[in-house]
């Protein structure tokens, strides 16, 4: 499925559709998923809560021989063990990319014990999208260390193996959403990004590679995204064909908005933004309906009237981060407001486009 036609998929949705980032606090998968299926977008709960090889770099890396991981997530490769069997572990990823046989490389229980489980509630609940997310490979390259101390991107063939690595996975998790019926919308989670530097040549080669893997899930057919949850190099970052973007609303939308002109070349592409606009720290004081009244302001002082209605109307809507560090009542809260956000939200939509605004609530525009 090419790009233009599955960003059709898009248009399948609700009027400000919600969707979580990934992580939660639970630990009974089943409350966890209850929680994870009742947004607009069902997704792919991670529960790394004593379970470190759900932990973001850790679940990326699962299988890459010398990869060591503790309980708060620090990620080491043991580079002397790696290297012996570094040829097999290429072999084996190659092998699998040549023969689409990717199985292997989807997520075992101990990396995300909730995948099997939620694959079958999309199968049997018929749902149309499912978003699914790993650690995006700048990420995991330049977090990762080797067992010397350096970012494993510094050691050139593992950094490669890492970047194959990923690939499989990726496409290994989109193959299987994809044969339970549903289109998968597939997150990167790139929030290393906010170390990016378009003066390091690595770094822009790294962007490259992130084009690649991006074209590559969207052959497969699926809609992709990234989420980075602090500030970067927004115009590079929008300027790489993806179909979503995710961001913290208050820390990052006036900054991608600085520069309007990749902002407009990106929407009018047919891509659309993803806003973390609730809150995940727990010492933020705010009210709902003023960051929504804030998103309002800086859309439409960027975009114009009515252009920003139509942008505002197709945008997800997210906590600002994944809530795997928080309670299960803080999770429970934040979706409400989460809720409350997108009321708020297609209120203002519904004021400038009332045809929008109806067909939010129309049970056909379910995902």
């Amino acid at each position: 499925m090419s790009a233009p036609n599955v960003r059709k998929a898009l248009s399948l949705l609700p009027s400000c559709a919600t969707t979580g980032i990934g992580s939660l606090p639970h630990t009974q998968l089943e409350m966890a998923l209850q929680m994870a299926l009742q947004v607009d977008i069902p997704y792919l709960p991670q529960l790394a809560t004593g379970a470190p090889g759900e932990l973001i770099i850790a679940s990326a890396l699962e299988g890459l021989p010398g990869l060591r991981a503790d309980a708060d997530g620090i990620v080491t490769v043991d580079v002397p063990e790696w290297e012996r069997s570094r040829d097999s572990f290429s072999l084996s990823i190659e092998a699998a990319l040549q023969s689409d046989a990717l199985g292997p490389f989807e997520p075992s229980p101990q990396a995300s014990r909730a995948f099997r489980p939620f694959l079958w509630e999309v199968e049997n609940r018929k749902l149309a999208l499912a978003k699914v997310q790993i650690a995006g490979p700048c990420t995991v390259r330049w977090v990762a260390k080797t067992s010397d101390g350096r970012p494993t991107s510094e050691v050139p063939a593992l950094d490669q193996q890492i970047f194959r690595l990923i690939l499989a996975k990726a496409l290994a998790m989109v193959k299987a959403v994809r044969r339970v019926g549903a289109t998968p919308l597939f997150y990167l989670d790139e929030s290393g990004l906010c170390a990016l530097s378009r003066r390091d040549a690595r770094h822009l080669l790294a962007l490259q590679e992130l084009k690649v893997l991006a074209m590559a899930l969207r052959r497969e057919g699926a809609l992709v995204g990234l989420h980075c949850c602090g500030n970067t190099d927004w115009p590079a970052v929008l300027d790489l064909g993806m179909d979503v973007l995710s961001i913290d609303v208050r820390l990052s939308l006036d900054a991608v908005l600085e520069d309007a002109a990749a902002l407009k070349r990106f929407l009018a592409s047919g891509a659309t933004l993803s806003l973390g606009i609730v809150p995940t720290n727990l010492d933020a004081a705010y009210s709902i309906q003023e960051l929504v009244d804030s998103v309002e302001a800086s859309l439409r002082a960027t975009l114009g009237t009515p252009a920003f209605a139509g942008a505002l109307s197709h945008v997800l809507l997210t906590p600002a981060c994944g809530l795997a560090m928080r309670s299960v009542m803080d999770a429970e809260r934040i979706f409400d407001e989460l809720r409350q956000a997108q009321r708020a939200a297609r209120a203002v939509v519904a004021a400038e486009l009332p045809s929008a605004g109806a067909a939010a609530t129309k049970p056909e525009a379910r995902a």
